[in-house]
């Protein structure tokens, strides 16, 4: 073809440049007697083909390319029919008029008129240069039947004109066979000839100097075109067969690899499964070579090939899927392998830990991947091992983020820890150092938090902002844990008492801490309003944290973020908590003043000495009488020492107190008992279930129950009147007792 292409470009070097070129293809003695050229002829007596490829050469006195194609009849070239169509389709697409020389008992016959590679040439041209349609055409000289698929509403003509025309025999009528020649050699010299065949209709539109690269195009074209590619008998024969062993092979192969579908689907990893896979394989490629090995090697090798294929594209799921299980297991053997190494008590550094755990997991993975992996496929195992490295990092951050926080927790927990007992004693004794004192503590902790911070971070391979946000954070954290604990020992009684603890302590001991007994003499009321008024000031003292440091000058501070707001953090009491504190302190420490007035007053009547004279000489004698009888001296030692104890300690107005509390507690229930033996309550009357009629109101007023019911709300309601009849008796008492305190220090 090559050589074809060459010769017909310099053909048409030696045109004109005006020259107009009318292409026409067919073969042999008819060309060279139609147009006068040379091209060879086929011997009689040998029946040899003598054309090989595509010749191109001009006409006799003629505008005219003709192109001699080899025959489609030949023997030459056996079943091998690949060159007879792309030769048959590029002459169609080429040439204005395509001469076909057909015997005349070749008419109607399939073989004989060349059917099968006409349609195929058709199709082919249509696939290929259909967007043509109705504009270029092919004047052919014979009828064909059928058409491609997707082209059911063409007709033939849309793309193809037929003329029709009969030669005599050339060798029983040879003269009459040259004047038809002649005739229709006036067909194609004549445009005035009404069967004048180069036609306008029928012109490619392509000039002379690009013909050769418009006919390279075509070549190329039909070249790459696997549809004229049509087998031969014993390809087709080959094809039928090896898809039959090939199916064969095939049913028994996918009995072999069914019992890998519920396991591997069940997410479990099939031992030896690269193994199994390759040896059923190989047991199916061979019972197919054993059979299809002899037919047409081509298409023998190509069978084997599509099966190998097949094969591989069936055992690609089990593949698939042993490295999807391989994912899971490698994933639950980094977390087990990571849990257990965190849990050892030399475990430091989380970063090597989980490293170590991760190129476990990895290799594990990958000894599976490679073990399962068949050769002559293209499975590829990158991409599920990229996922699982994505995966074990994603769980290598979680745990990571767990280890953190469980730092953290212990760090949070070392604090509160140290926090509890200074932040404790500060706010016991309060006063101006008082807050100076808990921000004192409260750095010093968080410092060597901080210290024992950085040192565990190490182990996390953290950078710099990862370390130093912890450590913000870390600092919000211990200082919500201090105004927690600020908050504890402010809360509710906690706070009042600690404030009378402070009251107590200066009003009730003496600059010596020991306890203070109050004489006559005593001023009371002016420690009293001084100590009130300093233990009501410090109730300020706690209202907010005092971050101010007087060594320093400076506020501590701490930066405020989204959900932490320092200031906010400041206050411990609201100002309606610190005026109810207020009031009841001043109750409180009222209290604590009406007790040492009372106190005063009980020590304040002193026995005459004269009285006690007077009752040595009077008792004498029954004071010999009580210690010369051990019966007497055993009562009088046993009273005695308990109220000389009681008189030392001056708890002798305690102990009368609750005498007296309980001589009234006893009277009221003596009184209670002897009203219920004077009337008691008469027996209730239990009708008949029989009688289920109620009771009138009359007779309800003599009910012994109601009776008795009212009997006794009568007398709780005396027993309660009584005591409130008695209470302003005994607040009277008191206030005349502390009115005669009064009349005698005025005194």
């Amino acid at each position: 073809m090559k050589n074809g292409i060459s010769k017909m470009q310099d053909s048409i070097t030696t045109l004109l440049p005006s020259l107009e070129v009318k292409a026409l293809a067919r073969v042999g003695t008819l060309l060279n007697r139609l147009f006068g050229t040379d091209f060879d002829v086929m011997s009689e007596t040998a029946r040899m083909q003598t054309t090989k490829g595509i010749w191109i050469s001009q006409g006799k006195d003629m505008k005219v390319l003709v192109m001699d194609v080899e025959g489609t009849d030949g023997r030459e070239r056996g079943e091998d029919q690949d060159f007879e169509r792309k030769s048959a389709l590029f002459s169609l697409a080429t040439s204005e008029v395509l001469i076909v020389n057909m015997w005349e008992h070749q008419v109607g016959l399939y073989n004989g008129a060349n059917m099968g590679l006409l349609k195929t040439v058709f199709e082919v041209n249509l696939q290929l240069f259909g967007s043509n349609r109705g504009k270029e055409k092919t004047l052919l000289l014979f009828v064909i039947r059928d058409h491609p698929e997707g082209l059911e509403d063409c007709k033939i003509s849309d793309y193809f004109d037929f003329m029709f025309t009969a030669l005599p025999h050339k060798l029983l009528q040879p003269e009459q066979f040259e004047t038809d020649i002649e005739r229709l050699r006036h067909r194609f010299t004549t445009p005035s000839d009404p069967n004048y065949v180069f036609q306008p209709q029928y012109s490619k539109r392509v000039p002379a100097d690009g013909l050769h690269v418009y006919a390279k195009a075509i070549w190329e074209k039909i070249m790459t075109n696997k549809d004229l590619d049509l087998p031969t008998q014993q390809e087709l024969l080959a094809q039928f067969r090896c898809d039959e062993i090939a199916n064969v092979a095939f049913v028994v192969f996918q009995g072999a690899i069914k019992d890998f579908r519920h396991p591997i689907e069940a997410g479990h990893l099939v031992e030896n499964l690269g193994p199994m896979m390759k040896r059923i394989r190989e047991s199916a490629i061979e019972s197919f070579d054993k059979d299809a090995s002899r037919y047409h090697t081509e298409v023998y090798m190509r069978k084997r090939a599509e099966m190998l294929t097949k094969a591989n594209a069936m055992l690609e799921s089990f593949y698939v899927g042993q490295l999807k299980n391989l994912h899971k297991m490698a994933v639950s053997l980094f977390s087990t392998q990571l849990q257990q190494s965190l849990q050892k008590p030399d475990c430091a550094e989380f970063a090597k830990v989980s490293s170590a755990a991760r190129k476990e997991a990895a290799d594990y993975f990958l000894q599976g991947a490679k073990a399962v992996r068949l050769d002559e496929t293209d499975w590829e195992y990158e991409k599920e091992l990229v996922l699982l490295e994505q995966d074990l990092q994603e769980l290598t951050v979680i745990q990571r983020e767990k280890e953190i926080t469980k730092m953290l927790t212990e760090l949070e927990k070392y604090i509160k820890k140290e926090l509890d007992e200074p932040v404790k004693l500060a706010l016991d004794h309060p006063g101006p150092g008082m807050w100076v004192s808990v921000i004192s503590v409260f750095q010093r902790i968080i410092d060597d938090a901080e210290v024992k911070l950085h040192g565990k971070a190490k182990g996390f391979e953290l950078t710099e902002d990862e370390t130093q946000e912890l450590v913000i954070n870390l600092r919000r954290q211990g200082w919500i844990l201090l105004t927690m604990k600020v908050h504890e020992e402010t809360q509710g009684g906690l706070i009042l008492y600690k404030l009378l603890n402070q009251f107590e302590e200066k009003f009730q001991r003496d600059d010596q801490g020991l306890p203070r007994v109050w004489k006559p003499e005593d001023d009371i009321d002016t420690p009293f309003s001084k100590i009130r008024d300093e233990t009501v000031s410090l109730i300020p003292l706690y209202g907010k944290i005092d971050t101010f440091d007087p060594t320093t000058g400076t506020h501590f501070r701490l930066e405020s973020s989204d959900d932490f707001d320092f200031d906010q953090s400041l206050k411990v009491l609201s100002e309606t908590r610190q005026q109810e504190l207020t009031t009841e302190l001043k109750r409180k420490a009222n209290a604590s003043y009406v007790e040492a007035k009372r106190s005063v007053v009980v020590t304040q009547a002193k026995i005459p000495p004269w009285v006690g004279v007077a009752l040595i000489i009077l008792g004498w004698n029954e004071f010999m009488a009580v210690i010369t009888n051990p019966l007497y001296l055993s009562l009088t030692l046993m009273l005695g020492i308990p109220l000389g104890v009681l008189w030392y300690l001056n708890m002798l107005g305690l102990v009368q107190r609750v005498g007296w509390q309980a001589y009234g507690q006893a009277q009221h229930i003596g009184a209670d008992w002897l009203r219920d033996m004077l009337h008691p309550p008469e027996p209730v009357q239990i009708q008949h279930a029989r009688q289920p009629q109620l009771l009138k109101d009359d007779e309800n007023d003599n009910n012994p129950y109601e009776l008795h019911q009212r009997h006794s709300a009568q007398s709780l309601s005396r027993t309660k009147s009584d005591r409130e009849d008695r209470r302003p008796q005994f607040e009277e008492d008191k206030g005349i007792e502390l009115n005669a305190f009064e009349d005698k220090k005025n005194l």
